[in-house]
């Protein structure tokens, strides 16, 4: 006699809420398309459960002056476009890039501590070199990023780029800028749940709309604490999915930023043969990094090998099932 398998698929009384970036003319911008991204209504890939509208997107970062802390194997697999920021944002697109996340170095203090008006120069450069959506950084300390984010947000009004990034030390001004120049923030908080939840509650009270915050719970590199990354994002989104309303934000993840700080992507001096050839050591260490976030939950990866832009489109649309 034939039984019955029993389904085992789970259902979600909650979703991740879609948040657009960049504005074409048809909204006040120039961007050549707006990208989306989020409003999926299961876990990641798992489509016989709900929906996923919008496969995770894949980025690129570029800096406004030529890295020096750089490994020489990804200086070399970009070659000359790393000393002009506009070029670069160009070959970033050329390559498949499907949003530029631009970085400005050059305002920490201890690189060139430059300002606000150098700020506002590069981005309208890099907004004339290509017509992709556009995320901007600050150099990672409170005083420059409020000076230069602020210029940033001014010099790309109606744009609709994203700010990052906004933390428990200085989101109100950041907010202040996005809400003035109709921007969105990057809200990054330090791998824990509640700290995420908590800063996604203190930008939505200044009155900055939900649909406008990407959220970046911080990630670890494989090797370097990917599994601990790999659970905080997972309940994230299944605190989402289960209806808490202040974790359904989109997930960004800067896995070139990760990856390449490891020692195995970094050096090839005084370690095992058995690590292999270098380069390609390297540049897996990144799309294994990025595989495994996308698994997690990640919404938008910020990459930095050009040629783990190519793959990692590939490995999403496998994973989304597209031939």
């Amino acid at each position: 006699m034939a039984t019955s398998v029993p389904s085992i698929t789970e259902t979600w009384t909650g979703k991740i809420r879609e948040v657009t970036l960049g504005a074409t003319a048809a909204d006040g911008g120039t961007r050549g398309s707006a990208l989306t991204v989020g409003g999926e209504s299961t876990l990641p890939f798992m489509d016989m459960e709900g929906e996923i509208p919008h496969a995770p997107a894949v980025g690129v970062e570029i800096t406004d002056d030529k890295p020096d802390d750089w490994s020489p194997v990804l200086l070399e697999a970009w070659g000359d476009v790393v000393t002009d920021v506009a070029e670069w944002a160009a070959k970033a697109e050329e390559v498949g890039a499907q949003f530029i996340a631009l970085s400005l170095n050059s305002a920490h203090p201890e690189a060139g501590n430059t300002g606000a008006a150098e700020a506002k120069k590069t981005v309208r450069a890099v907004l004339e070199a290509t017509t992709l959506p556009l995320v901007i950084y600050g150099p990672g300390t409170v005083e420059k990023d409020n000076e230069v984010l602020v210029a940033a947000a001014e010099e790309a009004a109606g744009e609709r780029v994203a700010l990052g990034n906004c933390e428990d030390k200085n989101y109100r001004t950041i907010v202040a800028a996005a809400l003035a120049h109709n921007q969105l923030v990057i809200a990054r908080s330090p791998i824990d749940v509640n700290l995420a939840k908590q800063l996604n509650i203190l930008i939505s009270d200044m009155r900055l709309p939900l649909e406008r915050i990407l959220m970046d719970p911080t990630t670890g590199a494989l090797g370097y604490g990917l599994e601990y990354t790999y659970s905080v994002m997972e309940r994230l989104k299944l605190a989402a999915l289960t209806g808490d309303g202040m974790t359904q934000q989109p997930m960004i993840v800067t896995v070139g930023y990760e990856a390449w700080r490891a020692k195995e992507t970094r050096v090839n001096e005084g370690i095992p043969d058995a690590w292999g050839d270098w380069a390609k050591r390297a540049y897996m260490w990144e799309t294994m990094t990025a595989t495994t976030l996308i698994e997690s939950g990640a919404n938008m990866l910020v990459l930095r090998h050009p040629d783990a832009v190519g793959r990692m489109k590939s490995v999403i649309d496998k994973l989304m099932g597209v031939s």
